[in-house]
């Protein structure tokens, strides 16, 4: 199931992007596994997929021993990040999409291994949304760009669910806006229910979980 389901969304990422003008190279897939077991990772990876997102670390740490031999997976962290669980996602993670103070950030850095992460920027109006304030946004670039451990290479956001895709491009665009404004190439943007609007609009990361492995079953 997982092949054809991933065929499916091959070919929904291609026509997309064709419509945008852009090639399919400049998109990176990242697998969402949060809550599916190691051997799903496996299986993905089997069948050519190589970056990762995991929502917990605890989750994470969980799995680890089990695919500790996928030496070129790269696993991003694309939840809600905890100070206290910031060195250790650092160390789990090759990628961290979640940054959103200087705090996290410092404690990120602190570890000394070169980590590429993502400041999440809050642009919904829902208090349950996490990220960086627009307006704070300028003053955390310039904090992780000075970071010596850190390379800042953009930003990620979650738009408010909805059925309806259209409900997120408003959203997508103005995190563009922002990432112009600083010069940041890398769009973190786009889920299962709307990834091809987040594709028009230049995400350059989408964080597929759903589409991918079916809906998620807590045991």
């Amino acid at each position: 199931m997982l092949r054809e389901r991933l065929q499916a969304l091959e070919e929904r990422i291609e026509r997309a992007a064709e419509r945008a003008g852009r090639r399919r190279e400049e998109i990176t897939l990242v697998a969402i596994t949060k809550v599916f077991p190691a051997a799903a990772i496996r299986e993905a990876y089997h069948l050519g997929l190589r970056n990762f997102g995991e929502n917990y670390v605890q989750e994470l740490e969980a799995k680890a021993p089990e695919v500790s031999d996928l030496d070129d997976a790269r696993f991003h962290f694309v939840g809600r990040l905890q100070s206290n669980k910031a060195r250790r996602a650092a160390e789990l993670c090759r990628v961290i999409q979640t940054v959103e103070s200087e705090r996290i950030a410092r404690r990120i850095s602190e570890i000394g291994k070169a980590t590429e992460v993502m400041l999440e920027v809050k642009l919904s109006p829902e208090q349950a949304k996490s990220g960086v304030d627009p307006a704070s946004l300028p003053a955390l670039v310039e904090v992780v760009r000075a970071l010596p451990n850190l390379q800042l290479a953009g930003l990620m956001t979650m738009p408010p669910w909805s059925d309806d895709a259209e409900q997120s491009r408003p959203y997508f665009q103005r995190l563009r806006h922002l990432a112009q404004e600083h010069g940041l190439e890398s769009l973190s943007m786009g889920m299962s229910q709307d990834f091809e609007v987040a594709i028009e609009e230049g995400a350059t990361h989408l964080r597929i979980g759903t589409a991918l492995f079916g809906p998620r079953r807590r045991a």
